[in-house]
């Protein structure tokens, strides 16, 4: 495929070559290079790359010889950002089992899909998550270790400390505490992991509204860690502020992934909070620092923010929405740094486009990164279409999924052959411009965008059905100010029932994450269906948008 290569990265090799070795593996070079850097900084207390190993090694033998954990069975890590949570991530790889992240949002129906889904029998979470999680021990799951945040914090600190990780270690029935299973002490066994072999199943919602696992590899979530952290140019010895969620393949491949491979170091935020994000990176030099702007919109709206010493910034990058041009050009007016946008989806465990960091270009996708190729064509007939038509991107590279776990027809759907070679369809609508550069304009499949996270409608939608009120339910975005866009419900009551729209957004919190949430809801008597009785969601998207225009 034909690549327009004028602005590539210069010094940035055209192809790399990927490690032929597991994740964890990272791990234990690091800390065989680096033993005393520190790995993990964390609300003023720090974890060495040789602690770091330990703990990993003793987590895993604990999770081989007290939980069974083999080769290939998928764990479940339903934690907030944390030293267990990079802890727990590659002890499940030492053992050589499969990592299932799981949105910290989502709640115990969401939770119980994806593990029944994935077949897991082990879930490691952390204990103010235990309510949506202790309903399945003794039947869906077998085991359960429950960490407590305030385990890791070793010194007294300045820093804002979120509540939820000052708060004491909770007895949780049937499961077993995480320093318990640390203390231990018990060896893993060796294991035979190469890089084709399962690493990492995030999940994805689809159109049909059932979260998906997409099933990745060692060699596909290496791909993007490396590549990305290259094609950016990021020093070996970064520091990089780790806010973004790790459950996230975002956050998870530029604040754990990336830094690891390097041996450097995360300074780790729990909880979003902009005045110890600040504290952070003056007290700890970060240098690097993977935001989505609503994330830096509040972040910059400190009124005190010229107190802090921000110098050490030398990366500052983002994507899941577009960056507004205003704010773009107050962050290098302060920091004389872009704010470097990229692309990515859960299907390629995030980068598969970002902008060239020398040649940068605003509320851009940038050029496919090393080793990947991505097109445009017509959706329809899969037709190659010229700079600046607008239609379907897809994408092929290494970083590509193997499929959706279970997910047979679903997998063949993802995929198109052209000109011979293997594509995936990411159903997000854009072009390429006369330099290469990719632009997203629109998307194919039905989808909101809510402050970066990916809320699809038709999964909002069954969970609404659950609503004793309500008989028919039809979701559609509406633009919102800061989050970009939120959801709203279009809602058909059941005869003789009665609610509001209080009520309904009070009974959707308590049943699905936050950020799936309707924030406005409309009852109407009926809602527009075509000849085949399907709900014409489209009509009502466009009565919004004019709406909204008005």
């Amino acid at each position: 495929m034909h690549k327009n290569m004028r602005h590539w990265p210069p010094g940035v090799p055209l192809r790399m070559a990927i490690p032929e070795t597991s994740l964890y593996f990272n791990l234990d070079v690091a800390a065989t290079r680096y033993p005393g850097r520190t790995a993990i900084a964390y609300y003023g207390s720090e974890v060495s790359y040789a602690a770091l190993r330990q703990e990993v090694d003793r987590l895993a033998g604990f999770l081989q010889a007290r939980f069974g954990v083999a080769k290939g069975d998928r764990v479940v890590l339903y934690l907030q950002n944390s030293p267990q949570f990079v802890v727990a991530y590659h002890a499940i790889l030492r053992a050589g089992a499969v990592v299932v992240p799981v949105n910290t949002m989502n709640l115990a129906a969401e939770v119980e899909h994806i593990v029944t889904d994935c077949g897991a029998r082990v879930a490691i979470f952390g204990q103010e998550l235990a309510a949506h999680v202790t309903p399945l021990l003794g039947s869906a799951l077998v085991h359960g270790l429950s960490a407590c945040y305030r385990d890791y914090l070793h010194a007294d600190t300045d820093l804002p400390v979120p509540e939820v990780v000052a708060q004491d270690r909770l007895a949780i029935d049937g499961a077993t505490p995480w320093h318990e299973a640390v203390a231990a002490g018990i060896a893993p066994m060796p294991v035979e992991v190469g890089p084709d072999d399962l690493a990492i199943i995030p999940y994805t919602s689809g159109t049909t509204g059932a979260p998906k696992g997409c099933m990745h590899t060692h060699r596909s979530v290496m791909h993007p860690a490396i590549g990305a952290a290259e094609f950016c140019r990021i020093a070996k010895d970064q520091v990089a502020l780790a806010a973004l969620p790790m459950f996230h393949v975002t956050g998870l491949q530029m604040g754990v992934n990336a830094v690891v491979f390097a041996g450097g170091t995360m300074a780790i935020m729990t909880r979003w909070d902009r005045r110890c994000a600040a504290m952070l990176i003056q007290r700890y030099r970060v240098s690097t620092w993977t935001a989505i702007p609503t994330m830096l919109f509040d972040f910059l709206a400190q009124p005190d923010l010229a107190d802090f010493d921000l110098s050490s910034l030398s990366l500052l990058s983002g994507g899941g929405a577009a960056m507004p041009k205003a704010v773009a050009e107050k962050i290098h007016a302060l920091w004389g740094l872009p704010y470097v946008e990229g692309y990515g989806l859960s299907e390629t465990m995030a980068t598969t486009h970002t902008n060239p960091v020398q040649r940068p270009k605003a509320q851009c996708l940038g050029i496919p990164i090393q080793d990947t190729d991505s097109v445009v064509v017509d959706p329809d007939t899969l037709a190659l279409l010229p700079p600046d038509g607008v239609g379907e991107i897809l994408i092929r590279g290494p970083q590509v999924f193997k499929g959706y776990w279970g997910r047979e027809d679903a997998t063949r759907a993802a995929f198109v052959e052209i000109e011979g070679e293997r594509f995936f369809r990411t159903g997000d609508l854009g072009y390429i411009d006369e330099d290469g550069y990719f632009f997203i304009v629109d998307r194919l499949k039905r989808m909101i965008n809510a402050s970066g996270y990916k809320v699809w409608p038709a999964e909002v939608e069954n969970l609404m059905f659950a609503h004793p009120a309500i008989q028919e339910a039809c979701v559609i975005g509406i633009r919102d100010r800061q989050r970009g866009e939120s959801v709203k419900l279009v809602a058909v009551l059941a005869q003789g029932q009665t609610t509001t729209e209080a009520e309904v957004i009070a009974w959707a919190r308590e049943h699905m994450a936050a950020y799936k949430v309707p924030h406005v809801v409309e009852f109407v008597d009926r809602l527009p269906k075509s000849g085949t009785g399907k709900v014409q969601w489209r009509e009502l998207q466009a009565r919004e948008r004019e709406r909204e225009a008005d």
